[in-house]
């Protein structure tokens, strides 16, 4: 015997070997258990790279968003995980977006941020630990904020949906010395305008010496500077 029970403008038919309707809540109980099992299985445990868990803690302690991005960028140029090269990218993008909107620089921002949720690809970020449908909606709506007349800096908390994830990047944050989910605007001038204050030349030496140790680890030897 089928029953048909209508909620609003939804029609739901229920069938009943014992001559009586099931409840609907049952129905509605079994669709989230479902939904739930599905988002699990887009999440794979995978190893998350430590630059990753360094983005993370500094984004959510330090609030050093040029620190971010110095981090993410270096990370992407290596190419060690080609597959997810589009989400580092846009990790880069909102760490720029969000030192750019703090301080008063919309323009720039507001373009920025539309190209990230662009690029923003959902099932790639699933695999990462962040739900990549919420965070796609989450930068098009904060790049729509941003175009308002009285738009005004705030902290953009990524959807961070594996466990592993969030308690590995605020592991690391501890290490560091921060608080976890630091206001961003009690960051320090230091830290907001920190392309002003921003050393270069050790930038550039870490760098190199990057480059050179990895030039060893692959078995190419070093140039002969000798006079």
């Amino acid at each position: 015997m089928s029953y048909f029970i209508t909620y609003g403008r939804v029609h739901l038919r229920f069938q009943s070997h014992s001559g009586m309707p099931s409840g609907p809540n049952c129905v509605m109980l079994k669709e989230r258990k479902m939904r739930k099992k599905r988002g699990r299985s887009r999440m794979r445990a995978i190893e998350y790279p430590p630059a990753y868990i360094d983005y993370l803690a500094e984004y959510y302690g330090s609030r050093d968003y040029f620190e971010c991005h110095e981090i993410m960028e270096e990370f992407w140029k290596e190419n060690e995980w080609p597959e997810y090269r589009t989400c580092w990218l846009v990790l880069i993008r909102i760490a720029v977006c969000q030192y750019h909107s703090r301080r008063g620089n919309w323009t720039g921002a507001i373009k920025l941020m539309g190209k990230a949720a662009d690029e923003a690809e959902p099932e790639l970020f699933d695999r990462l630990g962040i739900d990549g449908g919420e965070l796609a909606e989450l930068l098009r709506r904060t790049a729509r904020e941003w175009g308002e007349p009285d738009a005004s800096y705030r902290d953009i908390d990524l959807p961070i949906r594996d466990e592993r994830l969030l308690s590995a990047a605020k592991q690391r944050c501890l290490e560091l010395g921060y608080t976890w989910n630091l206001p961003g605007l009690e960051a320090g001038e230091e830290v907001i305008h920190r392309h002003l204050t921003r050393d270069r030349e050790e930038v550039v030496l870490a760098r190199a010496e990057s480059a050179r140790l990895k030039a060893l680890s692959r078995g190419i030897r070093e140039p002969d500077t000798r006079p």
